[in-house]
């Protein structure tokens, strides 16, 4: 009997483990084509840490962003977002999640920041899962970080008696985030929150890798909606006191 138990015990636990490795290998891709002729117009160099940090670091600015991807997504689809934001002048150090998924890398800021030495002034963002979970690095970390940056995200984290400075921006046409879960954490924000929605945008084109299965149908470009982001998060920084 306990060797039938520990038979099946065993069965449960190759099945899970085959289970999980498949779902872990099942993330969109980096869109490499459309990367390439994105780099070709903003043309930002940036280096590898590691094997899983991409440092983006802007000539002479003491701010920075730390940037959590989304779930399931290559790290390496939000190249252009990171080339667009050190184009405006603000370092970036982009971190790959253990199997692409935040949850299981959330204080993945904490080993980031001495990269970019130079800046002073830290914000953390994220896209969809990869901003929950800075919302809740904010949330531990107020003291690390300047201020908290959402793009097709919301926070279950109560930051809202908290000084941090927070921009929320998604596309009209996102189909993906749950805009109910949106409105109903959105008091977990400070009253003074800036809130920008990219008419046309839609989940998927905060990074290049295509579109994710169930998105809307977005009514501009991803260059479009990746130049909009960028202005907004630039405008947004350096009005908040940088």
């Amino acid at each position: 009997m306990i060797k039938r138990l520990l038979s099946i015990a065993s069965c449960i636990l190759v099945l899970s483990l085959i289970t999980s490795a498949i779902y872990a290998m099942d993330f969109y891709r980096a869109d490499e084509s459309g990367i390439a002729t994105h780099s070709e117009t903003v043309n930002v160099e940036y280096k590898q840490s590691g094997t899983n940090i991409l440092v983006f670091e802007a000539e002479n600015s003491d701010t920075g962003i730390v940037f959590y991807p989304g779930g399931k997504i290559d790290y390496n689809a939000y190249i252009p977002i990171c080339s667009e934001l050190a184009d405006r002048g603000i370092s970036v150090v982009l971190i790959k999640m253990p199997f692409n998924l935040a949850i299981f890398g959330k204080n993945s800021a904490d080993g980031v920041y001495d990269l970019c030495p130079d800046v002073t002034d830290w914000y953390i963002a994220g896209h969809s899962l990869g901003g929950s979970m800075a919302g809740e690095y904010a949330a531990k970390n107020p003291d690390k970080v300047e201020g908290l940056i959402l793009l097709g995200a919301y926070t279950i984290s109560d930051i809202s008696d908290t000084d941090l400075d927070v921009l929320s921006i998604y596309g009209s046409e996102d189909k993906i985030m749950n805009m109910n879960k949106y409105e109903k954490n959105f008091s977990n924000l400070p009253d003074d929150t800036t809130e920008i929605v990219i008419e046309g945008g839609c989940h998927s084109y905060f990074g290049m890798y295509g579109m994710q299965d169930s998105d809307g149908t977005p009514a501009i470009t991803v260059e479009e909606q990746l130049t909009q982001t960028a202005d907004a998060i630039f405008d947004f920084v350096f009005a908040s006191g940088n």
